[in-house]
């Protein structure tokens, strides 16, 4: 290592012939040599104009060969250092301080994301993935990759995920379409941006539930298209309040978001009527519907249409993880042209990285048996929750729900005298507690009060202690 952090300054022959070169080193000693010499040379500018040893002279006097030096002397006059005087040898230039590398400018260490607090509305629990498992599908994926996969890719997505995800629903969902009806997605986000971008026209009306998914209307908005809100009532979406102007309805059939409420029979056939007549589209947005407690997961809305008037809408988000960013759309066949349309001028967004991965998860049964999993621990952790949150019985109407990854729980009508739920989302929120508010969800007067308590994504031990400052919380309100 060079001891060049020690030079007087004051005489260029005596610095240079104190550098310390070191055999042993991972660079070599002409490196180690430049890295000296041009460190020398930035850090004393009273050297501008000195006359350098000859060559011969320092690889004696540091022990290498005069090539060494030669190498160096050339490698500095290059990067200008150092000038060349016919005759009369080598000098260090007279302007050094340009060449001099900048400063590291401090850099402040990022802000580590927060961690999520409990009851966090759609959050999974990313410990339940088998996360060996799932590094081996995706090691396999790419180690020896299908050369399909070096090749140009299909817009719609990897074809061995999309028939992994037909399978999938026609098992889970009662839902049969091919491969080419799949579009694999990014997530809900994109799915909805295809669907306001390429299938509708700026200006058309799309009627929507209230409450509902706020980035619904962002969606919306930004594409151009106009949100109609439709206030749900006991039995969810009523097609009887769609404007004659809406050319598509938006839903959540089979579990509502955020109440929870599945769309009854005579309402789904009644939806179905109003598409077949106005030759309207529906959008379905099946949100975490494979997580039933009671029995078989209801028939997606897609299904009982037999994909001729909707569009489903689905994502692994909430099944495998929420950093996977994977999702799809099944579309109708007489939208297919439309869509690749629309794909082939604005790309796809979704990584191919995962998905050769995900493909063969789901193909050899490991989705199947991980997905069975989740719904056991979740059911678990519901009824653990419902069971924390007892000594609030006069204060919420506390109630089980046969899926999902959140309860929706009205304020009991004293309660919702005093207070709003978004009153106390506030309060929560300063103990530590994500509670949601199902009035933020609406847009429409009278909105509904009632807490948004997720609890897939937290074990018994954290609900526990946030159900109990959720009960100090709302026995505090109804005391004042």
């Amino acid at each position: 290592m060079s001891n060049i952090e020690n030079f007087s300054g004051s005489n260029l022959d005596r610095d240079l012939f104190a550098v310390s070169l070191d055999p042993g080193a991972s660079g070599s000693l002409q490196n180690q040599l430049a890295d000296a010499l041009r460190r020398m040379l930035v850090a004393a500018p009273g050297y501008a104009g000195a006359r350098l040893p000859a060559s011969r002279t320092l690889a004696a006097e540091l022990s290498v060969s005069r090539t060494t030096v030669q190498a160096v002397y050339d490698q500095m006059t290059a990067e200008g250092y150092v000038t060349t005087r016919r005759g009369s040898g080598t000098f260090v230039a007279s302007d050094i301080p340009h060449l001099a590398s900048p400063e590291p400018a401090p850099v402040a260490t990022p802000d580590r994301a927060a961690p999520w607090m409990t009851f966090q509305v759609g959050l999974p629990d990313p410990t339940l993935l088998p996360h060996r498992l799932w590094a081996r599908h995706l090691e396999r994926a790419w180690r020896a990759p299908d050369p399909n996969l070096l090749g140009r890719v299909d817009p719609f997505g990897w074809a061995p995920l999309r028939e992994a995800i037909c399978n999938h629903l026609a098992a889970w969902r009662h839902l049969t379409c091919d491969p080419d009806q799949v579009v694999v997605t990014s997530g809900a986000s994109e799915a909805l941006d295809i669907l306001c971008r390429g299938l509708l026209a700026a200006g058309e009306t799309v009627a929507i539930e209230d409450p509902c998914w706020p980035r619904v209307h962002d969606s919306l908005t930004a594409a151009g298209l106009v949100p109609h809100s439709v206030r749900i009532d006991a039995d969810g979406f009523d097609a009887a309040r769609i404007p004659d102007q809406a050319v598509a309805a938006l839903v959540t059939p089979s579990r509502h978001y955020p109440t929870g409420r599945a769309l009854p029979l005579p309402r789904r056939v009644a939806l179905l009527d109003w598409a077949a007549q106005r030759q309207g589209l529906i959008i379905e947005d099946d949100y975490d519907s494979e997580f039933r407690y009671q029995g078989h997961p209801l028939p997606s809305f897609a299904g009982l249409d037999r994909l001729q008037h909707t569009l489903y809408l689905g994502s692994f988000s909430k099944l495998v993880s929420a950093s996977l960013r994977i999702g799809y759309l099944v579309i109708p066949k007489r939208l297919i042209g439309q869509v690749r349309a629309y794909l082939a001028r604005v790309g796809p967004r979704a990584s191919l990285v995962p998905q050769p991965a995900l493909a063969s998860f789901m193909a050899g049964g490991d989705f199947a048996v991980h997905l069975r999993r989740m719904r056991r621990i979740y059911a678990r952790r519901q009824a653990h929750l419902l069971a924390t949150l007892a000594p609030a019985h006069d204060l919420l109407e506390i109630r089980p729900d046969t899926s999902g990854m959140h309860l929706c729980l009205p304020l009991a009508p004293p309660l919702a005298a005093r207070v709003s739920d978004q009153e106390i989302g506030a309060q929560a929120a300063e103990a530590g507690l994500a509670v949601g508010a199902l009035s933020a969800h609406s847009v429409l007067p009278d909105k509904p009060q009632a807490l948004l308590l997720g609890y897939a994504g937290f074990d018994e031990a954290r609900l526990s202690d946030g159900a109990g400052r959720l009960v100090q919380i709302l026995s505090d309100a109804a005391a004042r």
